[in-house]
């Protein structure tokens, strides 16, 4: 079962798209169709801590790089360029960090050593045990003349008591809470609907920490064999939580801190203390990365890069995806590539903390399997990492869903790898959930219960809003 909290958590969410439902069920936005044009030159933008390359240097360093490569990614790397608008970075190390004990270990190992800074974005602090490890890190850090910075969405946090966020307020950490659920507390660009659901750890300006994990024991436990909070599947069977998240070390850390820097101060945070946030970064690895900072005012950067990838797609697509309730397009996309001989495979929830988002993606299996997409339900956990890898060597990792909400309305933030050697790692672990997960086939699909196509076409209704 839930914890209160979460089940507190939960209530609010589905209150909140209830209410936006009613307000604004006529002005729904919607995606933009992704058909980018040729570019107009040969290479792609590769930034550097020395400006951005000359094209015969980006082309020398993206041939190197990319000689495994069994996809063209010079242009799957320009076609995501000219759709997002946004460079690779060169020279950086991205660590895999595969479930959430790993995570909660390299995060507060690397808040202890913290010197200058630490900001952190998170749409969860719970109030439990890592919650309460995690504050109490923090504040010793403050305590010792480092300059902690928190922002936390006011829906994800809505369960934790205030008074866990005033200890760490009367310690002089500064603590925004993102966009009240009440106006009349909200500083900057107030919107009910639009939700900060990034999760970003950026320590002196040199390491960050992105993915799908918050800050919460539920997360913390995450690992597939040594849960100890755990859900209870329709069989009585106990299951754990996985996630993913990365460690990012070099020059692609310092547009991570501007996000949060940025976003902190849209919402009038007040000043930051005096700290190095930007400091001369020196190459830190060989790896090849985009960030995309997705926000509802934006251009769906995040949404362009996967659709672009996919249509780009020769030999792979294997997507993780913890809430996935796809638009038409990227049904489609999909659907094409597998009939095009890709193989397509995606791991989707067996198992979730949130039954509608889950009949509602199930709303998609028959057109998908009808066009050979491959399904595979996870078994042994409660599905929440957001990942896609794709011709072994376009990754992303990320805070974004696969659905209208995470494109459309959060703040959400992406990060894209395009490099062999770390997409066999994101293979090695998509092929673990995969022998964890049971498949999905069309002639099973066709005779599930009544009753579960019934709330399927239910969820459909709403699929916009949760």
């Amino acid at each position: 079962m839930n914890s209160p909290s979460k089940q507190s958590r939960q209530a609010w969410q589905s209150w909140i798209s209830a209410l936006c439902l009613g307000l604004c069920l006529i002005a729904c936005k919607s995606l933009p169709e992704v058909d980018p044009a040729a570019p107009d030159k040969a290479t792609p933008a590769v930034a550097t801590t020395r400006g951005t390359l000359a094209p015969k240097q980006a082309s020398a360093l993206v041939s190197k790089r990319w000689a495994s490569a069994t996809t063209d990614l010079k242009a799957m790397a320009l076609l995501e360029e000219e759709a997002t608008g946004v460079p690779l970075i060169a020279g950086n190390r991205v660590t895999l960090l595969f479930d959430g004990p790993a995570t909660m270990r390299e995060m507060m190992a690397a808040a202890r050593a913290a010197t200058s800074s630490i900001n952190l974005e998170t749409y969860i602090f719970d109030q439990d045990q890592i919650g309460n490890e995690f504050a109490d890190v923090l504040i010793e850090k403050q305590r010792q003349g480092v300059a902690v910075n928190i922002m936390v969405d006011a829906v994800g946090a809505i369960a934790t008591p205030a008074a866990f966020f005033e200890r760490m307020r009367a310690a002089g950490i500064r603590v925004l809470v993102f966009n009240p659920v009440n106006p009349a507390k909200a500083k900057g660009n107030w919107d009910l609907n639009n939700r900060n659901h990034r999760k970003l750890m950026v320590v002196d300006g040199r390491i960050a920490f992105t993915g799908g994990i918050n800050i919460s024991s539920t997360y913390a436990n995450s690992s597939l064999f040594r849960s100890k909070f755990k859900k209870e599947t329709a069989d009585g069977k106990k299951v754990g939580w996985r996630d993913t998240h990365v460690k990012i070390e070099g020059p692609a850390v310092a547009p991570l801190q501007w996000s949060f820097v940025n976003l902190w101060v849209e919402q009038e945070g007040g000043e930051l203390p005096n700290a190095e946030y930007f400091p001369t970064l020196s190459a830190a690895g060989d790896k090849l990365v985009r960030v995309l900072a997705g926000n509802p005012e934006g251009d769906s950067s995040i949404y362009k890069a996967l659709m672009v990838a996919i249509q780009e797609s020769k030999k792979s697509i294997h997507i993780t995806s913890a809430y996935f309730v796809p638009d038409q397009q990227i049904v489609d996309a999909l659907g094409a590539a597998a009939r095009r001989g890709v193989d397509v495979r995606l791991v989707l929830p067996g198992v979730s903390d949130h039954s509608m988002i889950r009949y509602a993606g199930q709303g998609f299996y028959d057109q998908l399997l009808k066009a050979g997409v491959k399904i595979f339900e996870l078994q042994v956990a409660v599905l929440h990492a957001k990942t896609a890898v794709i011709d072994g060597a376009w990754s992303t990792i990320g805070s974004a869903n696969i659905d209208r909400r995470s494109f459309l309305h959060n703040y959400e933030l992406n990060v894209v790898v395009l490099d062999p050697a770390f997409g066999q790692a994101m293979e090695s672990a998509f092929n673990e959930d995969l022998r964890d997960s049971k498949e999905v086939t069309l002639e099973r699909w066709k005779h599930r219960p009544w009753m579960d196509r019934i709330r399927e076409w239910a969820a459909r209704l709403g699929e916009y809003w949760i």
